[in-house]
């Protein structure tokens, strides 16, 4: 009996100092995987935080374009406020470029006519397209309408690659009444400055190059006198630009001064 009772304190005092050696491990391995739950919780966003992100992200870069098209539509209200002594704004004059064609335009030509004037430039990805596209569709419909025929004039801002011949290759995809201008940097330069159309291209480019030009995107509304009535950023959609510009040629007919006034 005493052996037995011997033998059985011994296993149990045995077993008491095992149990910690074997759990030991046990309790090494959960630490070491807590540890590594815990380096990929602080380490790798998880996908609530990762779409939390994403949509900070999106929101800055709305908020940014929203705040520079605010920038952009109050300078041409600038536009329309600086008033020469006729009363009409300091937009249009005199300029010397050259059509698709190699035929040189002048301010003169835009004289007898309605037009509409954008400055961009033919490798632009989007924005550039969808104002000509509009532009065709604000043309069309006021031909359609029995209006005035309105001249649609796309001014190139980047003459380093745009020449005659790309741009007459270009505007194969809008209306084929376009006229497609360029000319030397100095001219397109003295050109945008009569227009207060503001361009940006790097430094030392070259015809090859690949890169962005960076402009103002306004259609100007030109009377048969040559002389600025309206400008249009790239949130008028056409039906806005179409009663817009019935609405000048009302005024006009009538010899009405205020074609700046919305």
């Amino acid at each position: 009996m005493n052996r037995r009772v011997l033998q059985r304190a011994t296993f149990v005092a045995t077993a008491a100092v095992r149990q910690p050696l074997r759990a030991a491990p046990r309790r090494r391995m959960a630490t070491f995987e807590q540890r590594s739950h815990d380096r990929n919780q602080f380490g790798l966003l998880s996908p609530a935080s990762f779409g939390i992100l994403v949509l900070t992200g999106v929101g800055l870069y709305l908020y940014f374009e929203h705040k520079r098209e605010e920038i952009r539509q109050k300078k041409i209200e600038m536009l329309k406020k600086q008033n020469t002594k006729f009363g009409k704004a300091a937009v249009g004059g005199p300029f010397n470029l050259i059509t698709q064609n190699g035929v040189p335009f002048t301010e003169q030509d835009l004289l007898g006519k309605w037009s509409l004037v954008y400055f961009g430039f033919t490798n632009c990805p989007d924005i550039c397209p969808d104002e000509l596209d509009k532009m065709s569709t604000v043309v069309d419909t006021i031909d359609a309408r029995n209006g005035p025929a309105v001249q649609p004039i796309f001014i190139s801002c980047d003459p380093a690659r745009d020449s005659n011949n790309a741009i007459r290759e270009y505007l194969k995809d809008f209306h084929p009444r376009m006229v497609g201008l360029t000319g030397t940097y100095e001219n397109v330069k003295a050109t945008c400055k009569a227009y207060r159309v503001y361009f940006s291209t790097p430094p030392n480019v070259k015809p090859g190059d690949d890169y962005i030009v960076d402009h103002s995107i306004y259609f100007y509304l030109m009377d048969p006198n040559g002389e600025f009535v309206d400008a249009f950023g790239k949130d008028r959609d056409a039906a806005f630009v179409i009663a817009r510009i019935e609405q000048a040629v009302k005024e006009h007919g009538e010899g009405k001064k205020n074609y700046v006034e919305l």
